[in-house]
């Protein structure tokens, strides 16, 4: 199937091409008139602080459980009565704004929300509540119509803080990635036509992904950075995935195929491997479906969908390409060579705001390009490189040297990840608040400055809230407060509020809330103890014999639940994930060991990766280098990570092993089939690595913490993947367990199902025979020459 679908897109490519366009084109067109709904929404499936919501949402018209914000002012001195006047014109308009309910610092019950710090001037703050929740273009759309209303007040400085106000701006860092991969590519293939395959199948495959997933964020709850993860990652496979089947339709061309010919077995052996690795990335993120929580699903559909559009590319337009760049691949003039460096410097530019760079660049390889059709010099091709025999490359030399000393080399690098992964037994999972914002923002200044003046449990107020039930008493509700007001770490409590104070309507109230504020920040774990503290002891002795149901709630419970409700799912998601490996593993290398290894492997990769993290991200090692505050490590990011990661040295462990496999059948020497495997595919994996760690690496650029902290991630596991593992791990075990490696029991073999994922094409030298083709002892499963 793989080689008819190959040949059918190489032989109809302009077909394919121009449905890809088609389908690029009319996305595009449908995304501008649906629009994106993106919005970052916890619901959390039978837990307090949904129930709070809920009671927020019934009989408080939504405020508190909505979309919450606040604005900020700061002067030297004492706010004078011009300004209070022009301050308060300026949040009666906000309150006229999509029924924006604002608690003013100059009304008459404002008072605490001003803090005079003598010589350092006066702060007050404005309370604002959107009673709905708003998507992140909906959100973007309030606050710009809330700062045009901003009056220029003397002496007044202004600031916007929370939800509300969060400026997010669409990345610019793949622009990086790329430049890092035309010079990987070029270095890898020697040829400027193979640099540009891979490179524009992975960003038609992005660029359809994430229409796709612009277009689901109007049915799927999907949070506003779901697309800079989605270009993220299909950036880095895309190129991968491109990667290998350009390789080995390259190889195939060598052979004395056709062009055609070439692109069906590259299909049908590399794009077998593809399929494999991108339906097991795409299985594993949407895995995450089970943990029930919209925030989480949101990510996963995602990012599987992402992947699975540029898996899709480099199986259909990917081959399309190739037909149309045919034998031309393995030419290169030196007009295309500069040009496409210069277009990295270009893109090096452009990614780090460096714009004359970037235009001078592309402005000297337009001049490149044209004088290579006149200047004979430039028309020349640059000479092709031969490829040195396997046993003299430096992957066979190293293999034999990790071979010579597989106990040493096993246990130094198990040594090394394990003290690696050691910071990851105190990782702390939670959300980061805005303190984490970058300097200079206006939500980290507003953060700021609510801390400055009141505190900084005053950017994360706790919400408590309750159902009043016939014959509660003033008296039943102070004892209440008293009991907030007497908890150690409580700064400070409003007495209970009913419901029609709050919305202003008429009639009897038919429900209270508090609004509590903590002495610690809304990331700080004692924040954290004391939402538990509440619940688990101090309400229930306050409201024991009253009928109150007392909820604690708000945005700041609803994180805490949220992160607690993951980690109690977490080992349960990273089960499945490495059972599923080791199945896979089993069924296609036909062994136990294999896959056995596989997930110890991939556990030690994964959890050095979490121990880097914590260590640079919530202990703030190295954070003035990475441009970081220490924070909690988001909850879903080790789920994320793993998923993808796992993944990701699937691919590799596939390429890999399944060479040092044919080498072994050929052959039956274990030792020998180890270093030619590992020569044969250095070369390609530490391309294909190299690449993800760029890619990754670079959205360490990106303002978003979230964002660094994902990209780093990824680029280090991989890092770690690519060189710990499978340059030294594999290796040692392998020379270690020899024929061992590959022992199956007989009652297993029968039952297991087969997948090949080698390729059912005669993928040899059209003039040459294969005898073991005609070898009724060798089994078809074993004759196959060339397996990725």
């Amino acid at each position: 199937m793989f080689g008819r679908l190959g040949a059918w897109c190489c032989r109809r490519r302009w077909i394919v091409l121009a449905a890809w366009l088609v389908v690029l084109v009319a996305g595009g067109a449908l995304t501008g008139a649906l629009g994106s709904n993106f919005k970052s929404e916890f619901n959390l499936p039978n837990v307090e602080s949904k129930h709070g919501m809920d009671l927020l949402a019934s009989d408080f018209g939504g405020i508190g459980a909505g979309s919450s914000g606040s604005i900020v002012f700061r002067t030297d001195g004492q706010f004078s009565d011009a300004q209070r006047a022009e301050l308060e014109a300026f949040l009666d308009d906000v309150a006229d704004v999509d029924d924006t309910t604002v608690r003013s610092p100059f009304g008459p019950t404002g008072a605490p929300q001003i803090s005079t710090r003598g010589d350092d001037g006066t702060i007050a703050y404005a309370d604002i509540q959107v009673p709905v929740l708003l998507d992140q273009e909906g959100a973007s759309e309030y606050a710009e119509e809330v700062r045009g209303l901003a009056p220029h007040v003397d002496g007044v400085d202004i600031a916007y803080g929370g939800q509300l106000f969060v400026e997010f701006e669409p990345p610019d860092s793949e622009l990086l990635g790329l430049a890092f991969a035309i010079v990987i590519l070029i270095t890898a293939f020697g040829s400027v036509l193979a640099m540009g395959l891979p490179i524009g199948v992975a960003l038609g495959g992005i660029g359809v992904g994430s229409i796709l997933l612009t277009l689901l964020s109007n049915t799927v709850p999907m949070p506003d950075f779901a697309t800079t993860l989605g270009v993220m990652i299909g950036l880095g496979v895309g190129i991968d995935y491109a990667l290998f089947i350009v390789t080995r339709f390259r190889e195939q061309l060598h052979l004395g195929h056709t062009v055609e010919e070439s692109v069906a077995i590259s299909l049908d052996t590399s794009g077998r491997a593809v399929t494999f690795a991108g339906l097991t990335v795409v299985i594993s993120l949407l895995g995450m479906l089970l943990m029930g929580v919209s925030f989480i699903q949101g990510l996963g559909i995602g990012a599987a969908t992402v992947v699975a559009v540029t898996m899709v590319a480099s199986l259909t337009l990917l081959p399309a390409m190739l037909g149309f760049a045919g034998e031309r691949v393995e030419r290169t003039r030196w007009r295309g060579l500069i040009a496409a460096g210069l277009v990295a410097v270009a893109l090096l530019g452009a990614g780090l705001k460096i714009q004359p760079l970037a235009a001078g660049a592309i402005l000297v390889a337009a001049v490149v390009i044209v004088l290579g059709f006149f200047w004979t010099p430039l028309r020349r091709e640059v000479p092709r490189r031969e490829p040195a025999p396997l046993r003299t490359t430096r992957a066979y030399r190293w293999s034999r040297v990790v071979q010579h000393h597989p106990w040493s080399m096993a246990i130094g690098a198990t040594v090394f990840l394990v003290v690696l992964t050691i910071p990851a037994f105190g990782m702390h999972l939670g959300f980061p608040d805005e303190g984490n914002d970058p300097p200079g923002t206006t939500t980290r200044e507003a953060y700021d400055l609510l801390a400055e003046g009141f505190g900084p449990g005053h950017n994360g107020p706790l919400v408590l809230v309750s159902k009043l039930p016939e014959g509660t008493t003033p008296e039943q509700l102070a004892a209440v407060t008293t009991a907030l007001e007497d908890t150690p770490g409580v700064e400070s409590v409003s007495p209970a509020l009913p419901n029609t104070l709050i919305t202003g309507k008429d009639g009897d109230p038919t429900a209270v809330m508090w609004r509590v504020v903590p002495t610690t920040a809304p990331q700080d774990q004692a924040t954290t103890e004391l939402v538990h503290t509440l619940r688990d002891e101090v309400l229930p002795r306050a409201q024991t014999g009253t009928g109150l149901d007392v909820l604690v709630s708000g945005f700041v419970a609803v994180t805490v639940d949220f992160t607690s409700f993951v980690s109690e799912r977490l080992v349960l998601f990273f089960a499945a994930v490495l059972s599923l490996s080791f199945l896979l593993l089993m069924v296609v290398f036909r062994s136990l060991l294999v896959p056995v290894k596989a997930v110890i492997m991939n556990l030690l990769s994964i959890g050095a990766a979490y121990g880097v993290l914590v260590a640079i991200f919530q202990w703030g090692w190295a954070k003035d280098i990475f441009g970081v505050e220490p924070a909690p490590i988001e909850p879903f990011m080790p789920m994320m990570l793993f998923a993808i990661v796992f993944g990701l040295s699937m691919d590799y462990e596939v390429f890999l092993l399944s060479r040092i496999r044919e080498e072994w059948v050929r052959t039956g020497d274990a030792k020998a089939s180890v270093a030619d495997g590992l020569a044969a595919t250095a070369r390609v994996i530490t391309a294909a690595a190299a690449i993800m760690v760029f890619v990754f690496g670079s959205f360490l650029g990106e303002s978003m913490r979230t964002v660094k902290l994902f990209g780093f991630g990824l680029a280090l596991a991989v890092l770690l993947d690519a060189t710990v593992v499978r340059m030294l791990l594999v290796p040692a075990t392998m020379e270690l367990l020899g024929d061992r490696n590959w022992w199956l029991p007989r009652w297993l073999d029968r039952i297991l199902p087969s997948v090949n994922i080698e390729g059912t094409l005669e993928h040899t030298n059209p003039g040459e025979d294969d005898d073991a083709e005609d070898d009724p002892t060798v089994p078809s499963s074993d004759r196959q020459p060339e397996p990725v």
